[in-house]
């Protein structure tokens, strides 16, 4: 069997347009997946029943449903809302959603493997819950999130591919578009597998270089104060 790459160089602005497109829906749908998460985690720590009960369904329905099915739904459920949007922006809100489900659940775990009694003492300091939340948890949970969140964010670009069955012209689409024109299954497919690589590659350096920027990597020493010094800076604030 002859490889001809010659192929993948004739077609280049093909696979270059459908890695734009990869990027820009990616970007998009992880950044909006972990603002609905942050809602999504905070009502499923809360203390009223409804509300993590609203979590809960929200997790389990995303969760145990294959992303292309989720898709078809948005894609096919939103005419029926009166609701006409592109291809491509249906599939950025589909996987936002999607990726809403995990990130949330990587934000409870983070938060529940905090000590209980860090925000109870800051509670006791006359913070409120948000606050406490804000000012004592939040910063502790950096180390626990970023890495699997850098997993579940890699996860979504690759689940960008699913976006091709609704003719979004990403990486597979193009790939399936030169494929279809060539006859060259092997050097299209191996073509789509490196740049895939090569985003998801640049992404995890990317993540850990943050992760050891802000002194979480694995083995490294993360230097922040006490969390005593920071409650008594953050009482001398409130009171002053």
């Amino acid at each position: 069997m002859t490889l001809d790459f010659s192929i993948i160089l004739d077609n280049w602005q093909l696979f270059a347009s459908g890695l734009v497109v990869t990027l820009v829906v990616s970007v998009i749908a992880v950044a909006a997946g972990f603002v609905i998460a942050i809602p999504v985690a905070l009502m499923a720590l809360s203390h009223r029943r409804w509300l993590r009960m609203l979590a809960s369904a929200y997790v389990e329905w995303f969760r145990n449903i294959p992303f292309i099915v989720v898709l078809y739904i948005f894609f096919y459920g939103l005419p029926f809302a009166c609701l006409r949007l592109p291809e491509v922006a249906v599939g950025c809100v589909a996987l936002a959603f999607y990726a809403g489900t995990y990130f949330s659940e990587v934000i409870r775990g983070a938060v529940l493997a905090i000590p209980k009694g860090q925000l109870e003492a800051a509670r006791a300091i006359g913070m409120s819950y948000f606050m406490g939340m804000r000012e004592i948890v939040a910063p502790q949970t950096l180390k626990i999130f970023l890495p699997p969140s850098t997993n579940t964010a890699i996860s979504m670009i690759k689940e960008t591919s699913v976006l091709s069955t609704i003719t979004v012209a990403e990486i597979t689409y193009q790939g399936l578009v030169v494929q279809g024109a060539t006859f060259a299954p092997f050097e299209v497919f191996i073509t789509t597998a490196a740049l895939y690589w090569l985003i998801t590659s640049a992404f995890a350096f990317g993540m850990h270089r943050i992760e050891r920027a802000a002194g979480v990597a694995q083995g490294g020493q993360q230097a922040r104060q006490s969390l005593a010094d920071r409650y008594l800076q953050i009482g001398t604030r409130r009171y002053e």
